[in-house]
Formats: structure tokens, sequence, C-alpha cells
């Protein structure tokens, strides 16, 4: 019985011993905390600090795009847009890496998880020419040299991030002999 009685009272708005304090039409003032915090933190006001990502890939989270040339394997050169995107977890980083010029496009994706003493493992794969493999390395301050391997292919690939600007080259050993790509978001 005296339970239902607290439910009833806490239900209409009333609990015993509690004093709701009201200003501007009968919104309480924790109410009113309440609904400015969730406002404050959805529309990210807090910046950067509310959603810091802590780990090596934490400078390159997001969305960037640019531009570079690509050398083909007879040693032509061709201007290629880009677009990449690194999905950032802590030790671990999902990216995608799509670049076209009027002849020729990869599509790289790899999923890489950073391990202690700066060591980086994952792997990767280039859906146009159906080709997967693995890759190996070392990074840590935005700066990573990688091998991607796998069958028939072999490249190495350095990504440096300075701020809102990234530089990424890879030199191949086959069906292209390399790409030097300038990103900013």
């Amino acid at each position: 019985m005296v339970r239902q009685r607290a439910y009833r009272a806490a239900v209409g708005g009333k609990h015993r011993g509690n004093r709701v304090v009201t200003t501007n039409g009968g919104v309480s003032n924790f109410r009113r905390l309440f609904i400015t915090a969730a406002v404050l933190f959805g529309t990210g006001l807090f910046g950067p600090a509310a959603h810091a990502q802590a780990g090596p890939f934490a400078a390159l989270a997001g969305r960037w795009a640019g531009s570079g040339t690509v050398t083909l394997d007879d040693g032509s050169t061709e201007r290629i847009r880009c677009r990449a995107t690194y999905a950032v977890g802590g030790p671990r980083m999902d990216l995608t890496l799509t670049c076209a010029s009027e002849s020729y496009k990869f599509d790289l994706r790899g999923d890489v998880v950073a391990e202690p003493g700066g060591a980086i493992s994952g792997t990767w794969s280039e859906a146009s020419r159906n080709v997967t493999g693995n890759l190996q390395g070392r990074g840590r301050d935005g700066s990573f040299q990688v091998v991607a391997s796998g069958p028939g292919f072999n490249a190495n690939i350095s990504l440096v991030t300075r701020g809102n600007r990234q530089s990424i080259t890879m030199r191949a050993e086959n069906q292209f002999r390399g790409a030097s790509i300038t990103l900013s978001r």
C-alpha cells in the first residue's frame, strides 16, 4: 500500500519529501538543465574533447578528399581524384580509399589493428581486381609505413598526416608502379 502511494505520487510528479521548483510555466530547473545538456552533447558543442579518440589512428579519423598522380605499368602517369574514409575505434581502424583517373581506378579497403610497440597488422582488399592480402608495418604520431602483400602483389605504402593534410605514397611491383596522393579534410 505504501509503495502504491509512493508510485502514484511519483507518477503525478510528486514524491514524498521532494520539492519541485518550477519556472516558466511549470518546467523544473532540473528538466531545463537536462534538456540543455542533451542539446549541447547532441550538437557537438563540446567538440573534439567530447568525442576524443585514443590510439595511434586518432588523427586519421573522418573523411578526406584530394588528388594526385598514378604511375601505370607502362611508365605513363595520370592525374587521379581520391576519397578516403577512416573509421577509428581505439587501436582499430577500418579504411576505404577510392581513386580514379581517366583509365584507372582502385578501391582499397582495409581493417587494421595497432599492436603494442607501434606494430600494425591487418587485411586489405581491392574490389576492382578482386585481390586480397595482408598488411604489416609500423607507425605512430600520424606517420605509418606498411607493406601490402597478396597473391602476385606487393606494395609499400607510406601515410603521413599533419593536421588536416595527409600524403599517401604507394610503390608497387606490378599492375601499377605507384601513386602519390595528397588529401585534406
